[in-house]
């Protein structure tokens, strides 16, 4: 993976950073999260600008799940079953991300970012179910800025590791990372609906009253 990266970077910069979140984010086998924390490395080493790699990043991640949102839109659910394969979106996948989306509604284009195989799938579910635009990317790009914000983070304060033992590092700590940011997501999103739901209860009570 840091062989990648550095190829990828010395090569490309931050075009390459960006078509690869591109790529990565409509479904190419790409492995998103430890792209942006090896990027965030290697802006703490000196290699890329911090800010300037997550805003490519973050753009990246934008332009990748607006294509899947439009695909998703115009081509609908046959099309996606019949040759996701190709991207590596398989049926069973696909159908995952149906469940989630009808359970948790707009905030899956959220939290969807930190579930592994989710995250590929959230906008084409999105377009296909006819979300409007503006509903989607208000909940689709604040997802994306909290993910890329939370993975480039975390490898810029990797200073103190060795560079050989990155890969290692990064995979044990994967987990973690996108463990602790999506409950804090998940409670604060449950926290907001239990508030609207006491707030709509008191007016529903000041009404009747």
């Amino acid at each position: 993976m840091m062989e990648f990266v550095k190829e990828l970077i010395a090569s490309y910069g931050y075009f390459g950073i960006f078509f690869a979140l591109v790529g990565g984010i409509v479904g190419l086998p790409i492995p998103d999260e430890l792209l942006l924390i090896a990027v965030g490395y290697f802006a703490q080493a000196g290699q890329l600008h911090l800010i300037l790699a997550l805003l490519v990043s973050l753009l990246g991640s934008i332009i990748g799940i607006s294509i899947s949102y439009i695909l998703g839109k115009r081509l609908g659910l046959p099309f996606l079953f019949a040759h996701g394969s190709k991207i590596f979106l398989s049926r069973k996948k696909i159908e995952r991300a149906q469940t989630l989306f009808q359970k948790y509604g707009s905030f899956i284009l959220i939290i969807g970012y930190f579930i592994p195989g989710v995250r590929h799938l959230t906008g084409y579910i999105a377009g296909i179910s006819n979300m409007p635009f503006r509903k989607f990317s208000l909940y689709a790009y604040s997802g994306a800025f909290i993910w890329v914000h939370t993975f480039v983070l975390a490898g810029n304060y990797m200073q103190w590791w060795d560079l050989r033992r990155l890969n290692e590092s990064i995979l044990a700590h994967k987990f973690l990372f996108g463990s602790i940011i999506g409950f804090i997501i998940i409670s604060s999103i449950a926290c907001y609906v239990l508030y609207l739901n006491l707030k709509k209860r008191k007016l529903n009570r000041q009404y009747d009253t």
